[in-house]
């Protein structure tokens, strides 16, 4: 699972990235100057970002449950009825069902959901990749080509767009970085926090760069120029129709999942800020042991239930505004790529190592930096772009697919 990810790079606590910004690290004061902007900077896109992945999940699992109801439907009428549905009451019952689990107090107790996440996240990749190599097979030949969709099927203009969009979309793969430090923090020691966290960064991003560009290459074989955005959703495939209720309703239990260990590093960030400005506060810091037969008492916090309660609302009415699944991930994506993922790990890996300004080495990451800088940029604008063209036909909360 991407989330049980970690770099070298990031192996700092919490307190560690509270001083980046009072220390001088380098002989010309270069850090001491910006890095409490950094990591101010860095924070408030993290927090951010974190917020619009919760936006993403919300859309992502609603459009995999009406993907179950839709190919039960196709099947029933022999694809003769059309089946569109709205996606709200989807959206709401997810929200709900991330009311419930928001509930849970912190990361230590979300290891079951982590795990059943990751097991639901191998399950559709699976299912995902053996369709794709078999209607590649059943084709009897390979469509698409290297250069991508053709012009003709697509105007020139929205083959750049789209091209930058999927950008985003690969960025939104990796954004997994948003939560090292607080999966650090969960680790058991020995062995060093470090070395668990690099072999698992290893691990993870092999096994999700196979999967994605195999799952991405073989769709793309199987469809050409007609592939939708997500295989499992835009039937591609009708059948067999159990197989993808299966999927898709693995994609809805890893969401579930994935949507909380995303969310708890801005829940606790909002409740101990909250408890450091109001430490005589019940409504605060006072919990009620609420008993559960069989299991220990659940302490019951009243800001962690109404906050939590409000923001799983919030992302749940802004999903349902704006239900454009592909163009907010890419959106998403290209926020979140270039700071956390590049700039703040660079400056910390060159700090850490000393390494000489104006040297190889230093020219070499600044130039990786400014690369992956004009890619967000890029990401941004087409997810942008599409969707000013979605909301050119949309309208609010009536949304069908």
């Amino acid at each position: 699972m991407m989330e049980n990810g970690g770099k070298q790079t990031f192996e700092v606590s919490n307190d560690t990235l509270q001083r980046v910004g009072s220390k001088s690290f380098d002989d010309d004061g270069r850090l001491k100057r910006t890095g409490g902007f950094s990591v101010k900077f860095c924070g408030w896109v993290q927090y951010a970002n974190l917020f619009g992945v919760a936006i993403g999940y919300t859309i992502a699992a609603s459009i995999s449950m009406m993907a179950i109801k839709r190919s039960n439907c196709y099947h029933s009428s022999g694809g003769k009825n059309p089946c569109k549905m709205n996606s709200n009451w989807y959206m709401i019952s997810y929200g709900v069902s991330e009311i419930i689990f928001s509930q849970i107090p912190d990361f230590h107790e979300l290891w079951w959901l982590s795990i059943v996440a990751a097991v639901m996240s191998f399950t559709y990749s699976f299912i995902g990749l053996g369709l794709g190599i078999g209607k590649v097979i059943g084709n009897g030949r390979i469509k698409g080509s290297l250069t991508g969709v053709t012009i003709g099927t697509v105007t020139e203009s929205q083959k750049i767009w789209r091209t930058f969009q999927a950008l985003g979309n690969i960025a939104f793969a990796y954004s997994y970085s948003m939560i090292l430090i607080e999966i650090q923090d969960t680790i058991k020691s020995p062995p060093a926090e470090s070395e668990t966290m690099s072999k698992a960064t290893l691990i993870s991003v092999l096994v999700t760069t196979v999967f994605y560009m195999l799952c991405g290459c073989f769709g793309y074989a199987s469809f050409g120029d007609a592939s939708p955005g997500n295989l499992l959703t835009g039937f591609g495939f009708y059948n067999p129709f159990w197989l993808i209720d299966i999927a898709n309703a693995g994609i809805v239990i890893h969401l579930v999942g994935a949507y909380q260990v995303y969310c708890q590093p801005l829940f606790s960030f909002v409740e101990s800020n909250a408890a450091e400005r109001f430490p005589n506060s019940d409504f605060m810091s006072r919990e009620f042991e609420v008993p559960i037969p069989g299991c220990k008492p659940y302490k019951l916090n009243l800001f962690r239930l109404v906050w939590r309660t409000l923001f799983v609302i919030l992302s749940t009415v802004i999903a349902m505004l704006l239900p454009f699944f592909n163009d907010i991930v890419g959106l998403i994506g290209a926020i979140g790529f270039w700071p956390l993922t590049v700039y703040l790990p660079v400056e910390m890996y060159i700090t850490q190592t000393k390494i000489p300004k104006w040297g190889i080495k230093w020219i070499g990451l600044q130039m990786l930096s400014v690369a992956c800088f004009v890619i967000t940029i890029l990401a941004a604008a087409g997810s942008i772009a599409g969707v000013i063209d979605d909301l050119k036909v949309y309208k609010p909360f009536v949304t069908s697919y």
